[in-house]
C-alpha cells in the first residue's frame, strides 16, 4: 500500500510542479481512398473523412485528462503527404491545404500535419506542384504543418530539393513577415523522416501505417531535471544515467497508459508513444537545464555534446523497457525558440549554430527553430539543410531543419511566436557564400552504410 501511495504521489508531483504532461495525442489518417482526378472532389472526400475519423478526438482527449488527471496538451491529425493526392489530381494544391484547415479548425485541433512531399531520390509532378505551393499554403491557412523529406541512408540527399527548400524556407518568411515569419516555423526539412512521428510540425501519416491510428507524445523535461538535481553532483556519469533511465520508464508507462485508452475509446488502432523530451518556455522544462544539471556550466559550452548523448541514450532505454510501442522519434529535442535554456545559452554566446550542429549529431532531431538573419540568403539555408541532411544519412537517423530567416532583424535581435513556440534570439551565421556547391545540383550519393542487405 505504501509503495502504490507514494507512485501516486510522486506522479501528483511530477504533473503539478515539474512540468510533466502528454504533450499530443495525434490521430493519424490515410488520405489515399480521398485521391481523385477532380481536385474538388478529392478536398470534399478529404473533408468529409476528417470529420468521420477524428470527431470525437478532441473531446476524447480532454475526458482522458480530466479523469486520470493527466495534462493533454494537445490534440492534433496527421494526414498522407499531400503530394501523393496531387499527382493524382494535378491543380492548385493550396486547396489541399485549405481544406486540412477548415478540417481541422472545425474538429478543434491545434495542428493538421502532413502538407508533405517525399522527395529524397526524386520529384514526381505532384511532388513539385505541392513543394512550390508551400509558401502560400502556409501563409493563407493557421494550423497546416509542413514538411519534406529531402535525404535518407538508402537514398543519399537530393540536392536539386535542397536548394529548393532554402528557397521555400525564405519565401515562407516574406510571405508571413508580418506574422513574426510564422511560415517559416510551421515547416521542417528532413533527412530520414520516420512514417508515425506525432510531433508537429513534422508529423505526417506514413503510406505503411494503418487507415486511421492514434500515436501519442508524452514530454517530461522539468522531470528529468528534478530527478538529475536530487542525485546530487556526487553521482558518477553511469548514476546519473541509470535515474535518467528510469525517469523515462515512469513517464512512457504514462504515455503508454494515455494511448492506450484514447485508442480504446476512439476504437482506433495504437500506434506507438514517442518519448521525446520537447521542452517548453515554462520555467523548468527544458533539456538544456538537464545538461546543466549535470554539470555544465552553461548548455553550448565543452561537454555539451557528450551530455546530450548520455541523456538520449538513457531516455530510450528507459522508454523501451515500459512499452513495446515506443517510436516516433524518442529521445531529446533542442528547439532553440521553446527551450528557456537554450534561449539563455544563445543570447549569451554560448550555444552557436555550429555547437547546435555538433548536438544534432547524437540528439533526436536537428536544428529545430533556430531564428536566423533576415537577409540569409536562399544557398546559405540550403547549405544549412545540406549539412544537417549529411549528418542524418551518414549516422542512419533522423535529422531535420525548422529555420526561420526573421526578415528585417540582424543577428542579436528578438523574434516572438508566443505559446508553445516561444521567442528567440536571432543567430548569427557565417556569411561566407555556399552557392556554388548548392548551384551544382544532382545527388549525394548513398553512403557505404546503406548496403545492409
Amino acid at each position: 500500500m505504501t509503495r502504490t501511495s507514494d507512485n501516486i504521489l510522486e506522479t501528483i508531483r511530477m504533473i503539478d510542479e515539474e512540468c510533466l504532461d502528454i504533450r499530443t495525442v495525434t490521430m493519424g489518417i490515410s488520405l489515399m481512398d480521398c485521391a481523385d482526378s477532380d481536385i474538388d472532389r478529392a478536398c470534399e472526400k478529404i473533408y468529409q473523412k476528417l470529420m468521420n475519423k477524428a470527431k470525437d478526438l478532441v473531446k476524447t482527449a480532454g475526458d482522458i485528462s480530466r479523469e486520470y488527471g493527466i495534462p493533454i496538451v494537445n490534440a492534433r491529425i496527421s494526414v498522407t503527404p499531400i503530394s501523393l493526392l496531387a499527382s493524382v489530381s494535378g491543380g492548385d494544391c493550396v486547396k489541399y491545404a485549405k481544406t486540412l484547415d477548415r478540417a481541422g479548425k472545425d474538429l478543434g485541433v491545434n495542428f493538421i500535419g502532413g502538407y508533405s512531399a517525399l522527395v529524397q531520390k526524386g520529384m514526381t509532378e505532384g511532388d513539385r506542384l505541392l513543394i512550390e505551393s508551400i509558401p502560400e499554403a502556409l501563409a493563407c491557412t493557421d494550423i497546416v504543418c509542413s514538411s519534406v523529406n529531402i535525404g535518407s541512408t538508402k537514398a543519399g540527399i537530393n540536392m536539386d530539393a535542397v536548394k529548393k527548400m532554402g528557397q521555400i524556407v525564405r519565401r515562407c518568411s516574406e510571405l508571413t513577415a508580418d506574422n513574426n515569419c510564422f511560415g517559416a516555423a510551421k515547416l521542417v526539412v528532413f533527412c530520414n523522416a520516420v512514417e508515425d512521428n506525432p510531433f508537429m510540425a513534422g508529423a505526417f501519416h506514413g503510406i505503411s501505417e494503418p487507415d486511421c491510428v492514434i500515436n501519442v507524445g508524452v514530454s517530461g523535461p522539468g522531470v528529468v531535471r528534478n530527478a538529475v538535481r536530487e542525485a546530487g553532483p556526487e553521482a558518477s556519469m553511469d548514476e546519473i544515467a541509470e535515474i535518467i533511465k528510469r525517469t523515462a520508464f515512469k513517464v512512457t508507462r504514462m504515455g503508454q497508459l494515455v494511448g492506450r485508452e484514447a485508442s480504446r475509446r476512439l476504437n482506433v488502432p495504437f500506434g506507438i508513444v514517442d518519448l521525446s523530451l520537447a521542452p517548453t518556455p515554462a520555467v523548468g522544462d527544458s533539456v538544456a537545464q538537464i545538461l546543466e544539471e549535470i554539470g555544465l556550466e552553461q548548455c553550448g559550452g565543452p561537454g555539451t555534446t557528450a551530455c546530450l548523448a548520455m541523456l538520449n541514450d538513457a531516455v530510450k532505454k528507459g522508454g523501451i523497457m515500459a512499452s513495446s510501442s515506443v517510436g516516433g522519434l524518442s529521445g531529446a529535442f533542442i528547439p532553440v525558440s521553446e527551450d528557456a535554456g537554450m534561449i539563455a545559452a544563445a543570447e549569451a554566446g554560448t550555444l552557436t549554430i555550429e555547437k547546435l550542429e555538433a548536438m544534432t549529431a547524437v540528439c533526436s532531431v536537428g536544428l529545430d527553430m533556430i531564428i536566423v538573419p533576415g537577409d540569409t540568403t536562399a544557398e546559405t539555408l540550403s547549405a544549412i539543410i545540406a549539412d544537417e541532411a549529411a549528418i542524418g544519412m551518414i549516422n542512419s537517423k533522423t535529422t531535420a531543419c525548422r529555420l526561420i530567416p526573421a526578415i528585417g532583424k540582424k543577428a542579436g535581435e528578438h523574434l516572438v511566436f508566443g505559446g508553445l513556440l516561444g521567442e528567440g534570439p536571432v543567430m548569427p551565421l557565417k556569411t561566407v557564400s555556399p552557392a556554388v556547391m548548392v548551384h551544382r545540383g544532382g545527388r549525394i550519393p548513398s553512403p557505404i552504410q546503406s548496403l545492409k542487405n
